[in-house]
């Protein structure tokens, strides 16, 4: 399985889009301050998750939620978050 996950960070007030196949891998290596995009918004907050069979399906939606407008990103966490 593969996971389409959706982050927030309060302290710069962004959203993060991401996929994986291990969600709880991947969460904790975004509040390590692993990754170069995330690091500075630590503590990240899993606000939407949603599994998807394919590694493919996973990259198709989460291509569509990178070009969301936050109005937008922020109906589709509300609908299925």
């Amino acid at each position: 399985m593969h996971y389409i996950y959706i982050l927030f960070s309060e302290t710069l007030d962004k959203y993060y889009k991401g996929q994986t196949n291990n969600i709880q891998n991947r969460l904790a290596r975004h509040n390590a301050g692993y990754e170069k995009y995330t690091k500075n918004g630590t503590p990240w907050k899993l606000v939407c998750l949603i599994e998807k069979k394919s590694r493919s399906e996973a990259v198709i939606l989460e291509k569509k939620l990178k070009n969301m407008n936050r109005d937008k990103l922020e109906a589709f966490i509300k609908k299925y978050g």
